[in-house]
């Protein structure tokens, strides 16, 4: 069964275009978010494929609105949350402080 993921192929989507010269990251909190992702994963609590599965488990209206890094990040957090490293409670504290811009 094909997920909000799996739209490689579909009529209605147009074109994808690909930007001039893109670069890997287009801001700090995007490499952050996958170097992030990736030593998290040396923790041992999930490996690649459960990782790649929590990114695709994100609500399909806001697949569809979000960026690729911000896939990313939302499937680091489902992971952190569902095994027991971090509440949803200690992430939501964090996001505060950081929209604040109390730290970095």
């Amino acid at each position: 069964m094909n997920g909000v993921h799996d739209l490689g192929g579909l009529h209605g989507f147009g074109p994808v275009v690909a930007e001039a010269d893109e670069p890997v990251f287009h801001a700090e909190w995007e490499r952050r978010a996958f170097a992030l992702t990736l030593a998290a994963g040396f923790l041992g609590e999930w490996n690649i494929d459960m990782s790649r599965w929590a990114r695709e488990q994100m609500p399909p209206a806001r697949y569809l609105a979000a960026s690729y890094y911000e896939h990313w990040l939302w499937g680091l957090e489902h992971l952190l949350v569902e095994r027991g490293l971090l509440t949803r409670e200690e992430l939501e504290a964090r996001v505060a402080v950081l929209r604040r811009g109390e730290a970095r």
